[in-house]
């Protein structure tokens, strides 16, 4: 293994740059992320427990902290084909608008049909369900951009795919949801009535709008009550950022291509998966002493994890059914505002960036909403592109460092993670226009709450 580590990247490059490998951060990582634990037990998770949710390869995946590069089998890499590499661009419309001295260069992961990163795990996590002769899958999505993707891999191979979306993203984008059913998902807003866990939740908060956290665990409870199916997660997971490095291996390339060495990375950051992906072969650098980033993780101030949130093991899930992750977490219950940026209103973060992030090898802020749409909508008018919700915080702290940089007149390299487009997301930005969107910052008294109920570990 020691002898993998040591071979460049590129080599697992094809001739378009696009990655012929994922590639693992853990195996470059000094502390390891810490195990899943058993709920019941407080034991390491084994294979073989995992195995009852999750797919036999992606339990591999999950548990393997040593391996460098993860082959990508063919039949993704084709699949892979129809969008990647994707287009790294350099903002030049935003830097003179900007007046700043600062080179801004962000990666695109829109050009797709779900229109979003999330293609890049769904395809990898639906040939693997198909690889085992499964009939379906069962996932939650936030924003809908998760359950797109997914619903667009699992038509691809002919696997059934069960959605259960967060209520208050459910009806605030419903054409998200009508996207998945064109490739023939079935979509539930949760929390539902359909299972045991959507029941208790919607009794002990009557209306409430629902979290990524319940929709895991009804998606669970579905996936484990029926033979023939298995849970697939969009983010947080070791096994979804190491699919998600595509991004930041494709990104490293280009800039590599022109000898251009960023000065500060910046990811939008709910569960990991985008950020991950991106800040991955730069990580890895800087794990070995071979190179050093500025890494920022962006979070809503209305769900800020990294920022406010501790360091802890906790249920992943609202329900309590599946594994304790060691994480940063507001607490398993904690259900946030309706905040719009869906894809990243998730209590935890994964726990290879929150290792990183305790390790103080990168950064965390949060920001209001307000002023992410404020960034977004000055990004559209001079770049072209109407960015979603999620996207716009990597763009607002991009903007902030770029005016930074005009103070004091820096030439910094810039690069951000630009995971989505926003055509789905009209009623957040018809609310911001009207005057009707608010900032919503949970209390100390209120976050302090939920930290008291967090899982006693010894």
């Amino acid at each position: 293994m020691a002898e993998e580590k040591k071979i460049p990247y590129k080599i697992y490059l094809e001739e378009n740059e696009m990655p012929k490998a994922w590639y693992n951060v853990r195996a470059d990582m000094k502390n390891k992320p810490a195990p899943l634990l058993n709920p019941g037990t407080h034991q390491p998770m084994t294979a073989e427990e995992l195995g009852g949710v999750f797919c036999d390869e992606l339990v591999q995946q999950e548990l393997d902290n040593d391996t460098a590069y993860v082959e990508i089998p063919q039949e993704i890499r084709d699949f892979y084909k129809m969008y990647r590499p994707s287009p790294l661009v350099r903002a030049y419309c935003l830097e003179e608008k900007l007046g700043t001295p600062a080179k801004i260069y962000y990666k695109f992961e829109g050009n797709n049909t779900s229109g979003s990163h999330k293609l890049n795990s769904a395809i990898a996590q639906a040939y693997y369900a198909k690889k085992q002769g499964l009939k379906g899958v069962t996932t939650e999505t936030g924003a809908g951009q998760w359950g797109t993707a997914l619903s667009m891999a699992c038509s691809y191979l002919n696997l059934d795919c069960k959605v259960y979306m967060v209520k208050v993203s459910y009806e605030q984008k419903p054409f998200r949801r009508e996207v998945m059913r064109v490739y023939g998902a079935s979509v539930t807003p949760s929390p539902s009535m359909e299972t045991e866990i959507g029941k208790k939740i919607n009794a002990e908060h009557p209306g409430t709008t629902g979290s990524l956290g319940c929709a895991i665990s009804e998606a669970v409870e579905v996936a484990v009550k029926n033979p023939g199916y298995r849970y697939v997660l969009g983010s947080v997971l070791n096994q979804v950022l190491l699919h998600q490095s595509v991004i930041g291996l494709e990104t490293k390339a280009a800039l590599d291509k022109y000898n251009i060495k960023p000065d500060i990375i910046i990811g939008c950051a709910g569960g990991g998966s985008n950020l991950g992906g991106l800040i991955s072969p730069f990580m890895g650098e800087k794990l070995r002493g071979e190179a050093d980033y500025r890494i920022i993780a962006v979070e809503p101030a209305s769900c800020p994890s990294f920022t406010r949130g501790k360091f802890a093991y906790d249920f992943a899930d609202t329900g309590m059914v599946c594994p304790l992750a060691k994480m940063y977490t507001l607490g398993s219950d904690f259900i946030p505002s309706a905040n719009h940026a869906g894809g990243l209103r998730y209590h935890g973060m994964s726990p290879v960036l929150s290792q990183l992030y305790d390790d103080g090898l990168m950064e965390a802020v949060s920001v209001e909403q307000t002023k992410v749409f404020e960034a977004a909508e000055e990004f559209a008018r001079v770049e072209g592109i109407l960015p979603a919700p999620e996207s716009s915080h990597a763009i607002r702290v991009a903007i902030d460092e770029a005016l930074k940089c005009k103070e004091t007149g820096e030439e910094k390299t810039i690069v951000f993670g630009l995971t989505g487009t926003g055509y789905f997301d009209m009623v957040a930005y018809e609310k911001y226009h009207d005057g009707k969107m608010d900032d919503y910052i949970p209390s100390d008294e209120e976050l302090a709450a939920y930290a008291a109920k967090l899982p006693k570990i010894d």
